[in-house]
């Protein structure tokens, strides 16, 4: 599938109203002083360059036609002066143009405001239907704020250069929702592609996600029946009719990789459209800074000195690695959050399987537990099963008896029950290791490789970085192996063991 712009596929209307959602300024062509053909001004009184890259003549035409629609856009709405640059990094895909990045225009310190978007730049739900209270039905029945945005976007689209939105739209559309490692989400790669992840759990959240979107592409119509009193301002048919799902998913996913989620504001609002803000910000899972609503605008405080040209990053808010990937096309080496999950559950075959689910309740867990494995404390994560699992291997009733009648977690483990316990982890975690064609040693190589294809970098470094935790927890297992005071003795038989997935 050719997703460059992943909204372009939107065919204009032919017969386009005579008025637009919002009223319009004429905005005069930039001149062509000597300052700016060293670059190209977010607006005219604003002190943000977007930097120039060497290529042929025509496509460099291209690229300044885009960035001054952009900046006298920002410009003419009331974009204050800032202090940040529109950089560009080059991308190794030749079907897409580079990447663009907002970095430091000068030095900044701590406390220092980047840039500070009016609200009448940023989108939101209540600015898309209208009405706060329709915003919030909306979001709490059938349809997410994602799939609103989505296709309030679809519909400016369709309007081309009538749309006051246009000029946001066409840098969206020329982010063609990459993260930095410009890559979009896995929800539209290719069987192929998607192969690379063969062995990460973050193959089944893709199909998993896709199916939600369809669900809510069918839930479209509700949206035009319900908020009739804006969406009649469009002529055209009604959403499912208008756009296909491959359309929807494009322009889903695009929405996804740059939405804002503001803090302490209401409902209708906390999902926002913010031009200068993500795709172009870039995302770090060890920052603090975030776009936060202050009065009539969305602002961005840093956390952090910058030197001159560095990128301005972000916090994305404690999400592991295959979250990144799915949500922003991107996978942070140094996220502190990264994580895998364990999902234990006690066999329903067994006899006693109402008195342990009773006992796992009282001590906080329940029937399908799952267990957070997080990178840098797998041991933690193990010491933290092993009650459970210790409970699932009971098989007599008077020790199933004394564990009801006492009191917190403690059960009876005996030496041959306790590596039983033990011996399953191991065998899980090598399971799922032979889960992936490849060794952490051939991810080493393959990254290694300058030509690599991004889809394949990227879910290289994300199966690598799960091996490294699945690999530590076979470690710290050992360990408790190693600290059994009996070395000889056998692991007991378990026929209702606890299933582990």
């Amino acid at each position: 599938m050719d997703v460059s712009h992943l909204l372009s596929s939107i065919p204009v209307s032919s017969h386009l109203p005579r008025y637009s959602l919002f009223a319009r300024r004429r905005i005069p062509p930039f001149g062509s002083s000597q300052r700016q053909r060293r670059g190209y001004f977010l607006c005219c009184h604003v002190e943000a360059l977007v930097a120039g890259r060497e290529e042929g003549k025509g496509n460099n035409n291209k690229h300044k036609t885009e960035a001054s629609d952009l900046s006298s856009w920002l410009s003419s709405n009331g974009l204050p002066k800032c202090k940040v640059v529109l950089k560009e990094r080059e991308c190794k895909d030749n079907k897409h143009r580079p990447i663009r990045y907002v970095a430091a225009s000068e030095d900044l310190q701590a406390g220092d405001v980047a840039f500070s978007v009016p609200n009448n730049l940023v989108v939101t739900l209540d600015r898309v239907l209208g009405n706060e209270t329709v915003a919030e039905l909306l979001t709490t029945n059938k349809l997410s704020e994602l799939a609103c945005l989505a296709l309030y976007l679809m519909y400016e689209k369709k309007q081309g250069k009538r749309s006051f939105w246009s000029p946001f739209i066409k840098e969206l559309d020329r982010q063609a929702g990459r993260g930095q490692l410009a890559v979009e989400s896995p929800l539209l790669w290719s069987e192929s592609e998607l192969a690379y992840l063969t062995g990460s759990p973050i193959r089944s959240e893709v199909l998993q996600r896709d199916e939600g979107i369809r669900r809510e592409y069918e839930e479209l119509d509700t949206v035009w029946f319900m908020a009739g009193s804006l969406f009649k301002q469009y002529p055209f048919d009604i959403p499912t009719e208008a756009f296909s799902f491959e359309i929807f998913k494009q322009a889903f996913v695009a929405v996804q990789s740059c939405v804002v989620h503001l803090q302490k504001v209401s409902l209708a609002r906390r999902f926002a459209l913010v031009p200068m803000g993500p795709p172009l910000l870039t995302y770090k899972s060890n920052c603090r800074a975030m776009l936060n609503c202050i009065g009539d605008s969305v602002q961005l405080i840093v956390d952090r000195p910058y030197k001159t040209g560095d990128p301005i990053v972000v916090w994305c808010g404690p999400q592991p690695n295959s979250r990144l990937l799915l949500n922003y096309g991107f996978v942070d080496e140094d996220n502190p959050y990264d994580r895998l999950i364990v999902e234990a559950s006690l066999n329903t075959d067994d006899p006693q399987y109402q008195e342990k689910r009773m006992v796992a309740q009282r001590n906080g867990k329940v029937a399908v537990q799952g267990f957070q494995v997080n990178s840098g404390r797998e041991k933690e994560a193990i010491l933290e099963m092993l009650p459970y699992l210790r409970l699932g291997y009971i098989s007599d009733p008077a020790e199933m008896n004394s564990v009801i009648t006492s009191q917190g977690a403690t059960c009876f483990v005996s030496p041959c029950m306790e590596r039983a316990v033990l011996d399953q982890l191991i065998y899980y975690f090598e399971s799922r290791l032979a889960g992936y064609p490849t060794t952490l040693n051939e991810d080493e190589i393959l990254l290694n490789d300058e030509n690599l294809d991004p889809k394949r970098r990227v879910a290289t470094k994300l199966v690598k970085l799960e091996k490294k935790m699945l690999h530590a927890c076979i470690n710290a297992t050992n360990e408790l192996i190693n600290e059994l005071p009996d070395h000889t003795v056998s692991p007991c038989p378990a026929p209702y063991a606890p299933d582990l997935k």
